[in-house]
């Protein structure tokens, strides 16, 4: 080994940041040891069920489980939106974990959604008013004309149950557990596109040309009055998926909430948390609606269920994720 060699190797070891493959691993490894316990058969990896089927081995309470399936067999009969997402027999599945997380608050008996008040409280965000609903996965095409294929989904929506034009404040909620990114733009990553900033000439871009209103309300809400619209290249072709559900947020009088594994990396570390893709991104968002966009860790949620003294499931879901 040469002298440079070694040296590249001991200043990679002193990065102050966790990497995400690190992190990660870590999780693969507690959501193995979480299967083994349970005596369930995994693939090969042993962080994945073996079987799509048992998917609901990796859900802890019985009532969501059937809220799941309940869900999925309306969502598929009466064709409205897609049905719920297919892949939760993952043991790093984003959508498991929050089923995990918030299901028990919203379907378990009595809706008790005051611990995440609590939490989203410390943050200074405003809790919508009146009789709430609360609902996974939540479509509406009309907001991007997205009148083909899987249209823009909110992993989470609770707002006020009365009359859309009564709706307001309320939180349209993304969970990211072991993502290493926001979505990109599919027709970028197909090679159909450059990467091109299109602003100047939104004929230029695809989605644009068929009638996809991203750039239409990026420019409604200021985005376009500052550097996305000068940076030569397009900001939706990297971070696509954070600014079209900001977008969808603020279309409906909402607040975007960014729901996160404090762990992972990748989307804010740093001994202030000033590093990652949320406090990045949201430095792109105009001033007037800096305070529709905000990010709460898990973590912070799981306190207060447990400072609820309300719901004794939590001891489990701790386990099964390795929160300390």
């Amino acid at each position: 080994m040469t002298l440079e060699e070694r040296s590249h190797r001991e200043l990679a070891k002193s990065w102050p940041f966790e990497t995400h493959r690190d992190f990660e691993k870590r999780m693969r490894d507690i959501a193995s040891q979480w299967f083994k316990r349970k005596g369930y058969e995994t693939e090969k990896r042993g962080y994945i069920l073996a079987k799509y089927d048992d998917w609901h081995r990796n859900i802890i309470s019985q009532e969501v489980i059937d809220y799941i399936k309940s869900e999925r067999y309306k969502r598929t009969n009466n064709r409205k939106g897609f049905p719920l997402h297919k892949y939760i027999h993952h043991g790093l599945s984003s959508q498991a974990m929050l089923f995990n997380l918030i299901g028990p608050l919203i379907r378990t008996g009595n809706q008790d959604l005051s611990p995440l008040r609590v939490a989203l409280n410390k943050h200074r965000i405003r809790w919508p008013e009146g009789r709430l609903t609360a609902e996974f996965e939540v479509e509406d095409r009309s907001i991007f004309r997205e009148m083909s294929q899987q249209p823009t989904s909110i992993d989470l929506v609770i707002e006020n149950e009365g009359k859309e034009e009564d709706k307001k404040n309320g939180l349209y909620i993304e969970f990211k557990f072991v993502e290493h990114e926001f979505g990109g733009c599919s027709v970028f990553k197909n090679g159909d596109c450059d990467g091109r900033n299109p602003a100047g000439n939104l004929h230029n871009c695809y989605l644009h040309h068929i009638g996809r209103t991203y750039w239409n309300l990026l420019d409604k809400y200021g985005f376009l009055k500052g550097p996305i619209a000068n940076n030569a290249t397009c900001f939706l072709a990297t971070y696509y998926q954070f600014f079209r559900e900001v977008l969808f947020a603020l279309e409906r009088n909402g607040m975007f909430i960014l729901l996160v594994d404090k762990r992972n990396p990748t989307f804010c570390c740093g001994k202030n948390g000033e590093r990652g893709l949320f406090p990045f991104l949201k430095g792109f968002v105009p001033n007037q609606h800096k305070d529709k966009v905000n990010m709460v860790s898990m973590q912070e949620l799981v306190t207060t269920i447990k400072d609820s003294g309300r719901h004794s499931w939590i001891t489990e879901y701790e386990q099964k994720y390795g929160i300390e």
